[in-house]
């Protein structure tokens, strides 16, 4: 089977898109299916070579919002192009970030070949988490220029999403709470069909700590004495420590909840004097986080990484204590089941496609942008150290039972052969 992937984002993009896309590709061509990635060009350096799988670089302008359609006219040509040359048997869309209206989704599903669409979230989901963030004082919204973009064109950018929910011939939802959020938003039609496959992590990369390995043991000491947090115990990657080491991860944007986490640290710091708190993320609230940290007099247990290798973070989900996702909007969110892969227990919000992946076996819940009850969970979890480690294991076993990349692929391929045939 020839598969079409038409994804906005595809390594050396390496957004959440970007990730399940090259792996969902990887995935297939293993299983014997030819594989072709649409995706935008990138001047700076060329995508990863995979076995099996070819990679389209086309142009779009570099507009925010605005380059959805470009780029979505750009990949149709494309795809028109590579149909013609070698018969294509699926398309398949990773919404929102490429924009075809009806007309372009029928004329794809007339001359090339049926369509699936993943639901990745949504503009509207996305500008209404932004505005639930600016009511918590998370940070001003027109000082990113592509958060200012999803405010105000979210709106109209929404009718190609629609356009995908009527004019697919099947729609895969990345969570239940997506696909509620879909229905809810764009009210589709009585025969619409829509199925939920949350997509999964690489377990080989991210796992927990083998202290019998010489070579990791010695770069999980190095981290925990980088941020201060190298008692006996948590050298020795024993649970039972008094310095505890906080992971946060995801770019250093409003929706993401930071402001929120910084305002728990110093009751998280009241019970846990010694803890340290990591923030792993690119984004234009870097200052404004430490000069908030500055003002709650947190600034030396508070540390800000922006260029982590891959393999440097996925150390980090294993050296750490805990880690924390307090997001106000997610269409899944992956940051989770990486933590859970590594062995660490979660602490999230209880609200949208968290608590899909989330419970009391692998971590505790907050109520959203409740700083209060954010630190109180932590604090609980901090201070049950064995059970702590029991849910890290069982969070391990979560993943590797539901959420790998092997789990996401055979899933759409059955999808895949149902709608060819």
């Amino acid at each position: 089977m020839h598969v079409a992937l038409i994804s906005g984002e595809y390594p050396p993009r390496w957004g959440g898109i970007g990730s399940v896309s090259y792996h969902l590709a990887g995935q297939l061509a293993k299983r014997g299916h030819k594989v072709t990635v649409i995706t935008r060009r990138n001047r700076a350096s060329k995508a990863p070579v995979q076995q099996g799988v070819d990679v389209i670089e086309v142009g779009w302008a570099p507009i925010p919002m605005q380059f959805t359609r470009s780029y979505g006219r750009k990949a149709l040509k494309a795809l028109k192009e590579l149909h013609r040359k070698q018969r294509v048997d699926v398309v398949h869309l990773l919404l929102p970030l490429v924009s075809w209206n009806r007309a372009q989704y029928r004329k794809v599903v007339r001359e090339v070949a049926p369509v699936i669409s993943s639901l990745n979230g949504s503009w509207l989901g996305e500008r209404e988490g932004m505005k639930l963030a600016a009511r918590h004082r998370e940070a001003a919204t027109w000082k990113n220029p592509n958060d200012l973009a999803i405010l105000l064109s979210g709106g109209w950018f929404s009718r190609f999403e629609r356009a995908g929910i009527h004019e697919s011939n099947l729609c895969v939802a990345i969570s239940q709470s997506t696909k509620e959020e879909f229905i809810k938003r764009y009210r589709p039609p009585k025969d619409w069909r829509c199925e939920v496959i949350l997509w999964g992590i690489d377990e080989e990369v991210f796992h927990p700590l083998d202290r019998d390995n010489e070579e990791m043991q010695l770069q999980h000491e190095e981290i925990r004495r980088k941020y201060g947090a190298d008692d006996e115990a948590a050298l020795s990657g024993e649970p039972d420590t008094k310095t505890p080491l906080l992971l946060a991860v995801g770019r250093l944007v409003a929706r993401k909840g930071y402001r929120s986490l910084l305002k728990a640290m110093p009751a998280i710091l009241e019970k846990n004097p010694s803890a340290k708190l990591v923030i792993v993320g690119r984004g234009h609230m870097r200052k404004t986080l430490l000069k908030q940290a500055k003002s709650l007099g947190i600034s030396e247990s508070v540390f800000i990484e922006s260029s982590l290798s891959f393999e440097e973070l996925a150390q980090l989900y294993r050296s750490c204590d805990l880690v924390i996702y307090p997001s106000y909007y997610e269409g899944q969110g992956l940051i989770p089941l990486e933590a859970m892969a590594s062995g660490s227990a979660v602490v999230t919000v209880d609200h949208g496609p968290l608590p899909e992946m989330v419970d009391s076996s692998v971590g505790s819940l907050f109520k959203m942008g409740d700083s209060d009850d954010l630190a109180a969970k932590v604090n609980e979890e901090l201070g049950e150290s064995q059970l702590r480690r029991v849910k890290g294991l069982s969070g391990r076993d979560k993943v590797l039972g539901l959420f790998t990349h092997s789990h996401t692929a055979s899933a759409y391929e059955k999808l895949y052969e149902e709608i060819r045939s």
